[in-house]
């Protein structure tokens, strides 16, 4: 499919004396999101592009909605139940990432509806799109609710047996002066992550977080153990999904926990998805910034609710089916919370 020639179509979404989140139809992509500081002030938490138009010349997927499938898929090759089928690989790549070269990022999504607060776009994914078995039709609401929370529902359907797994890839930096990310702190409600090869295609172990640079279960600054093993210097730093622990289901505490370097502001990020994806931004250089120029490495980081990357090869792992068959319907929430002072 064509990337889009007419000009994308740009939403606001507001809460009076909350966040403001502004969207556009192309990709279903997050634009900006501003938060409301305790003394007042308004402060620019995403990494985004200087206009919408700069974000065909963007590979880092800014902010964009990602599917049919997030992360990625070895050998663009999936199996299910003896049959197995060819994805379109990436460029430049023997495989398969956030849904292929024509992705739902690359795609203008339809506005089924928006209010002053919430707005629903729509997706038609034919039989075939990218190399998946079946047509795929799915919707994504983005709301805002009262306490400075973005909430992101997915839902989708599909004619044959098709893997599924839409996330949101906005870049975060919460620091008021944006820096380097890494002197942010981050916890991970996780015990296991996926160690990846050259490649950064896991390897199918799940290994224990503990005594590694993975372990996140109390919050630290990203460069605190940077590089510190074969794992990261692998791939330039973390670029890595942890299985996240049972409890994080319910969504009644959060996967993970992201603060600014003074601590002024906290982002809590919720979901009903079995894994996180974490990004630390190495390979953002070049990448068009929001107010001129470019970005630095390690500008923002990525925290990507989802199935564990390369999943319909792998059913023996402990997470949900991530393979949506006909008459299922596939529903998943993340909630992005702010939390200023």
């Amino acid at each position: 499919m064509s990337t889009i020639a007419s000009p994308p179509h740009v939403l606001r979404l507001h809460r009076a004396g909350g966040l403001t989140l502004t969207l556009m139809d192309q990709g279903a992509t997050w634009l900006s999101c501003r938060v409301p500081m305790s003394d007042g002030a308004l402060r620019e938490v995403l990494l985004g592009c200087d206009a919408p138009s700069s974000y065909e010349q963007q590979t880092a997927y800014l902010g964009a909605t990602i599917g049919r499938y997030a992360n990625r898929i070895g050998q663009s090759r999936i199996a299910h139940e003896g049959r197995s089928w060819t994805l379109a690989a990436n460029p430049g790549s023997r495989h398969h990432l956030h849904g292929g070269p024509q992705g739902f990022d690359r795609r203008r999504w339809t506005i089924e509806s928006r209010s002053d607060t919430a707005v629903c776009f729509s997706i038609d994914s034919p039989d075939g799109d990218q190399g998946y078995p079946g047509r795929l039709q799915a919707r994504v609401t983005y709301r805002l609710l009262g306490d400075d929370t973005i909430e992101m529902d997915s839902e989708a359907r599909v004619s044959a047996p098709s893997p599924v797994c839409l996330t949101n890839h906005a870049y975060f930096n919460l620091d008021a002066e944006a820096g380097d990310v890494r002197s942010h702190r981050l916890r991970i409600a996780a015990d296991r992550y996926t160690p990846v090869d050259a490649e950064l295609i896991p390897l199918g172990t799940l290994d224990a977080v503990a005594g590694s640079g993975f372990d996140f279960r109390r919050a630290k600054p990203l460069h605190q153990d940077w590089l510190c093993d074969a794992q990261q210097r692998a791939g330039g730093g973390y670029d890595h999904a942890f299985l996240l622990d049972a409890g994080c289901a319910d969504m009644h505490a959060p996967a993970a926990e992201l603060s600014a370097s003074d601590d002024s502001l906290r982002l809590q990020v919720s979901t009903t998805l079995p894994a996180l994806q974490l990004f630390a931004g190495q390979f953002l250089a070049g990448t068009p910034a929001r107010h001129g120029g470019t970005y630095a490495n390690c500008a923002g980081v990525a925290l990507e609710a989802q199935f564990l990357p390369d999943s319909p090869n792998h059913p023996e792992w402990p997470q949900p089916s991530c393979w949506l068959l006909p008459g299922n319907v596939y529903r998943h929430c993340i909630r992005y919370r702010f939390v200023a002072g």
